[in-house]
């Protein structure tokens, strides 16, 4: 009790504080409450989302191919259900009451004071999953996850708190979205993730919000010996702001962390994403892989990565392309190295579709547009290692279901 007195605290000293970069929010302009929604205990009952909703969201109805589900829509979960043994899945409220131990992992490796909308979730009632993969479990098909805004005007509150106990494998295909009738909303979502000795997690998240939202994602990792973590993250529609940084602490030795993300920004969206590894052990590795297109929009492409011991190797890419005039990719690669045997790199460009390539598809009988989308699909086409196959078509799946919208 004394450290939950501690924790509304430092969030109370932090509800006005700014985030460190991106546009700031009055979090007066936006609905505390929202309808209660009732409770199913197949998704197949979910009337209240289509199959079509659920699927922008990369959340397949009927459950087939997955090993459990979570829906949240606005604040109360509608279902939760773990399909395969050795997984569990739970709201995170319910799951702090079950298990006094898991008060050890709340705010570790999030600060609850980071910023005002770190200490919004924590001051406020909030919902979110918690999902733990139990030890040596191996998922076969990926957990499934979306997060949904109905209500005009409403502020959805999420902690969510995954855990991979050693020797587990744990697939997550995670998609946040709202009715896009909404014109004005806001995300504020608190994720950490601990990847214990010898544990795998993937983590695939799908945006697509409505044009009026705001998101304000806040994501910690902490990743012990020979353990990994991957998150691909793909945000294609319009949104009027997303803001994130993610960042992975590498702990043990031989840790691993990956970052994949692709980046539409459609006219009047403000996107600034990125992601950062701090390496603090020998052998561990690290890369961070962005794609970002504008068509008109704002784009703040951020990479931080620190070598704290000698031994690591890590690597920053960042590439763009300027489609439409007024769109802006502003590249922010950045490497810090504390010890002599680092080897990390880092490269960056920024530009737009060369004519020739473009002229070079019309003479093989494309259209000038059809040209340029399939170079642009090309761009975005990044090869992601270690991907499970099932998890790799998965994600192709959204990626074309977004596209089709996007370019």
């Amino acid at each position: 009790m004394h450290a939950l007195n501690e924790l509304k605290e430092r969030a109370r000293a932090a509800a006005d504080k700014p985030a460190a970069y991106g546009s700031d929010l009055d979090l007066r302009h936006y609905a505390d409450e929202a309808p209660e929604r009732g409770y199913v205990e197949s998704l197949e009952e979910l009337e209240e989302l289509s199959g079509e909703e659920l699927a922008r969201a990369g959340v397949e109805k009927s459950g087939r191919e997955r090993s459990g589900s979570f829906v949240q829509i606005d604040g109360t979960v509608v279902h939760r259900k773990a399909m395969e043994k050795g997984l569990e899945i739970l709201g995170t409220r319910e799951a702090l009451e079950k298990y006094d131990w898991l008060w050890d992992y709340y705010w570790q490796t999030v600060a609850v004071d980071a910023d005002k909308y770190t200490a919004a979730v924590e001051l406020a009632p909030f919902e979110g999953y918690f999902m733990r993969a139990l030890p040596g479990s191996r998922t076969i098909y990926p957990l499934q996850a979306c997060l949904y805004i109905r209500e005009p005007r409403f502020v959805q509150r999420v902690h969510n708190i995954i855990i991979a106990e050693e020797g587990s494998e744990l697939h997550i295909i995670t998609g946040c979205a709202s009715k896009h009738e909404i014109e004005m909303g806001l995300h504020l979502g608190v994720s950490e993730f601990f990847v214990k000795k010898n544990a795998r997690v993937t983590f695939t998240m799908v945006h697509n919000w409505a044009e009026g939202m705001d998101v304000r994602p806040r994501s910690g990792v902490r990743v012990e010996e020979n353990g990994l973590f991957m998150s691909n993250y793909v945000v294609m529609e319009p949104v009027r702001s997303l803001q994130l940084y993610p960042t992975a602490r590498l702990v043990g030795e031989g840790a691993v962390a990956r970052f994949n993300s692709i980046l539409v920004a459609q006219p009047g969206s403000e996107l600034d994403v990125g992601s950062r590894v701090i390496l603090s052990a020998p052998r561990c590795n690290a890369e961070i892989i962005s794609r970002a297109i504008t068509r008109g929009g704002y784009i703040a492409a951020r990479g931080h990565i620190r070598g704290e011991v000698g031994g690591v190797k890590a690597h920053l890419e960042c590439r763009g392309l300027i489609l439409d005039e007024g769109g802006v990719i502003h590249a922010i690669p950045e490497l810090e190295g504390l010890a002599a045997d680092v080897d990390m790199s880092h490269e960056a460009a920024v530009g737009k579709i060369a004519q020739e390539e473009v002229e070079y598809l019309m003479s093989r009988g494309l259209s000038e547009d059809e040209a340029t989308s399939t170079i642009v699909r090309g761009f975005l086409n990044v090869k992601i290692e270690g991907l499970p196959p099932l998890l790799e078509k998965e994600m192709r799946r959204m990626m074309e279901l977004s596209e089709q919208k996007a370019l």
